[in-house]
């Protein structure tokens, strides 16, 4: 696919496993889980009060009372990671008014402030007390209109919406432009809300594991004896950039994206299809002009339900069976950031590219019949990886895959 060279000049994380970069990258090279026990899940009538413990970013003070009141949760966490990544790209001050900067975010729910909303309405039966901020906090483009309107974007603006392949989408659509010219720079990322309230109907249907006497071991990918996933969050930012204004503004250059690779399955709203996954597989290689002996490691989707991976491994295994690329999901360790996770997982893969290594698919203590045939990380590995893959799923069966390639000038 011609067209312009598009990379990544900035990235930024606020997550379960740190509140930026260098605290992130110590968790990812130390296996350390950020999964932990809530207690007020419980009291809500959870099955699993498992969850990503992420700290809520404390905005008094950096932004005005009028900016803050229309962002939802979700929205601060983007407000955090997003200033790490324009300050890492060197995008700051008036580059907003010469350059016309995009903003594309993964975001599938703003269910906390929807239903405080509901509950105001219904206690104080009178809409004019619901407040201002209330309906910016309620659209799932919460993110986007907020973060456009406080650093001042004025080009592409709008939230993708792909349940748990959201983020990743964001980045392969923001590639997209940027590859046709459409736009220099854009802003791409996922966000995820980790309150009670936004898992509920996951919870009610069975999805999380109830492995509740060790959290740290409860997200397992892979393992034969995973029981279910963990839900987490924060959020994830990443510049994508043309390489022709990365030089031109001598901004760092992180990685070059090569590939986007998409596909529906149309076959089951919630159930995995390895035919579905092996198109989107297929497809970002055949864009970045690669064969599966290309792909030196694969940030796996595996969120470490039964289901779930097996259709993952048996798709890795179809496609890269052959050549047996290095494979862990860091799900394990953050349990599934969802909207998110398409995003965060290219940060942490980039953060493996540039630190020379690969973190682990910890919690993996035995194999099935579909994972004994990946090639699993199962302790940190120092190692070289010059190009990287990371899937992506979601229900509706929407797939993404995204590959990026160590920029070496």
């Amino acid at each position: 696919m011609s067209g312009e060279r598009v990379v990544i000049t900035g990235m930024g994380i606020w997550s379960c496993l740190g509140k930026d970069l260098t605290e992130v990258e110590a968790s990812l090279r130390a296996g350390r889980s950020g999964i932990g026990f809530d207690p007020v899940r419980k009291e809500l009538g959870y099955r699993s009060a498992l969850t990503g413990i992420v700290a809520m970013p404390e905005l008094k003070g950096v932004l005005s009372r009028r900016q803050r009141v229309g962002m939802a949760e979700e929205a601060y966490y983007a407000y955090e990671s997003t200033a790490q990544a324009f300050k890492q790209a060197g995008l700051e001050g008036d580059i907003f008014k010469k350059e016309a900067v995009g903003i594309l975010f993964g975001n599938d729910s703003s269910a906390l402030a929807v239903v405080e909303s509901v509950d105001a309405m219904r206690r104080k039966k009178d809409t004019t007390l619901l407040g201002s901020g209330a309906i910016f906090q309620a659209m799932n483009s919460t993110v986007t209109m907020n973060l456009a309107t406080i650093f001042g974007l004025r080009g592409i603006n709008f939230t993708v919406s792909g349940a748990c392949a959201s983020g990743s989408h964001a980045i392969g659509m923001g590639y997209l432009l940027v590859k046709q010219g459409l736009q220099r720079i854009v802003l791409c990322g996922g966000a995820q809300e980790v309150n009670p309230i936004a898992f509920g109907s996951f919870d009610g249907i069975g999805a999380f594991s109830v492995r509740e006497s060790d959290p740290t071991k409860a997200s397992r990918p892979f393992d034969k004896d995973r029981d279910g996933l963990v839900p987490s969050g924060g959020a994830a930012s990443l510049i994508v950039e043309s390489l022709s204004s990365a030089r031109e503004r001598g901004a760092p250059i992180l990685a070059e994206i090569m590939g986007y690779g998409f596909s529906s399955n149309g076959v089951h709203i919630s159930d995995p299809d390895i035919n579905g996954q092996v198109r989107a597989l297929n497809m970002a290689l055949e864009m970045a002009g690669m064969g599966a002996s290309d792909i030196g490691y694969i940030n796996a989707h595996a969120t470490s339900t039964p289901l779930g991976d097996r259709v993952e491994a048996q798709a890795i295994d179809q496609v890269f069976g052959a050549s047996r690329p290095f494979v862990s999901s860091t799900k394990s360790m953050t349990g599934h950031e969802c909207w998110m996770a398409g995003a965060s997982e290219i940060v942490y893969c980039l953060l493996m590219m540039h630190g020379g290594f690969l973190a682990p698919n910890i919690n993996f203590e035995g194999a099935d019949e579909a994972s004994e045939r990946l090639n699993i990380v199962q302790r940190t590995t120092d190692h070289r990886t010059d190009v990287m893959l990371s899937n992506s799923f979601g229900f509706g069966g929407t797939n993404s895959t995204l590959i990026i390639k160590r920029h070496d000038g």
